[in-house]
Order: C-alpha cells, then structure tokens, then sequence
C-alpha cells in the first residue's frame, strides 16, 4: 500500500472556499479563486467565467439561501486537482440533498478551474 502525500498548498484553497461557502462570505470566497476561473458542468459546458460572472452567481445563491450548507463527504488530491464529494443543502430554500462532486484545478495557490458533476 503507497502512502499518499497531500500539498497544503493545493488542499488550502478548496477548504477556504468551502468554508466561506457555508459562512456565505462573497469577499473570502472569492479570494480563492483566480481572476479568469471557469466552472463548468459535467459535460464541459462553462457555466462562469471570470470574478464578475462568479460573483453575480454566487451573491445570488447566498442571499437567496441563509440555511446554505455544504458538507464535505470525502476529498481526494491528486497531483494539482482536489476533488470534493459534497452534499449541499438549503440551496435557494431547497430542502432537497444534492450529490455533487467539484473538481478543483489549483495553481499557484488559487483554483482556476472548477467542474461540477451532479
């Protein structure tokens, strides 16, 4: 069995911004994340683009949502990606669980790259 070596450096960001997520802190969200960062979908589809198309989204869904929660069921490093087992609650006043996995591609200490499968 190999041991597995993780890199702060590369876990720092995805726990930041899940922790600003859950305390619905826009600024320290943001500060994760590079100035062009892309989320996409499963598929590839880009759903952002950049801080300002991040920030429009994401200060939405934290006003619409005060009981916003994201658990994290399990994460995983490998190499420059961190990949995130979630379960979100309270989303937009849902009571509903949504399974998601967020693939984090960091560099230089910031994520520039996020794909949600759902």
């Amino acid at each position: 069995m190999s041991k597995h070596s993780f890199n702060d450096d590369i876990l720092r960001p995805a726990q930041k911004q899940l922790e600003a997520y859950n305390n619905r802190d826009i600024d320290s969200f943001m500060e994760c994340y590079t100035e062009n960062c892309v989320v996409e979908d499963a598929q590839g589809n880009v759903l952002m683009e950049g801080h300002e198309a991040m920030r429009k989204r994401y200060t939405e869904l934290f006003e619409m949502s005060p009981n916003l929660h994201c658990e994290l069921v399990s994460r995983i490093q490998i190499g420059s990606y961190v990949l995130d087992e979630e379960h979100v609650t309270g989303s937009r006043g849902s009571k509903d669980i949504s399974h998601v996995v967020a693939v984090y591609r960091v560099a230089n200490g910031l994520i520039e790259h996020v794909r949600f499968i759902r």
